[in-house]
């Protein structure tokens, strides 16, 4: 078993970087292993890396001289897919948050967020689980669209299922649903798993973008 989790940083600022890498440094179940400023340089790297060399998280920025971080997130999936990807950037637009979600990032942070926070999202996926933006979560919330009518959601979702969906929405990790919900963590982790079999996804955030797109939630104007 591992004793630390393996991060690789592909951001091409300098100073941020390093802030990233004192942060880490200072996490003893952490090592930042590689960090790279270009997508290109980060996966000719993974090509021929040995496993024992393979990140357990990728912190990966948009805005990349080269190729671009959304591109960038299928082919490190296919290269590596036992990493989760765990966008960290500037950009709050909706068009990165939906695509960077649907291609297979198991999260998406702002730059604006601690370093408390990135440390805390990093455990978070390595876990099995997902790290949104607190903003980023409810834009989602608030801007999506109903497709489907709320008669339909029945046949997919439960209703404490869907309460389950719409605080993993908001931002809330899986403890701090079961205390919203007044249940145990085990009966949560329970509820999160028949949601992605009904949804077929293997995330939080691919459930919450696939939730949307059927019309199971509706935006906080229709509700």
């Amino acid at each position: 078993m591992k004793n630390k989790i393996n991060v690789m940083l592909v951001e091409d600022h300098p100073e941020y970087r390093e802030a990233i890498e004192l942060a880490l440094g200072k996490e003893p179940a952490m090592a930042l292993t590689r960090q790279f400023g270009t997508a290109e340089r980060a996966l000719r790297h993974l090509k021929d890396a040995k496993s024992d060399e393979t990140p357990d998280v990728i912190l990966l920025d948009l805005n990349l001289p080269g190729m671009n971080g959304l591109d960038a997130i299928p082919l490190f999936n296919s290269t590596v897919p036992t990493a989760k990807i765990i966008i960290l950037t500037q950009s709050d637009k909706e068009a990165d948050v939906l695509k960077a979600i649907t291609r297979g990032a198991s999260g998406y942070l702002l730059k604006s967020a601690t370093l408390k926070q990135i440390t805390e999202g990093i455990r978070n996926v390595n876990n099995g689980g997902a790290s949104l933006d607190a903003n980023v979560a409810q834009f989602i919330l608030k801007t999506l669209k109903t497709k489907l009518p709320k008669a339909h959601t029945e046949q997919w979702l439960t209703e404490r299922e869907m309460e389950v969906l719409t605080l993993l929405a908001e931002g809330y990790v899986k403890k701090e649903i079961a205390d919203q919900l007044c249940i145990s963590t085990t009966t949560v982790i329970t509820h999160v798993a028949h949601i992605y079999e009904k949804l077929s996804v293997t995330n939080a955030p691919s459930a919450i973008n696939k939730a949307y797109r059927m019309g199971i939630f509706t935006t906080e104007k229709e509700l």
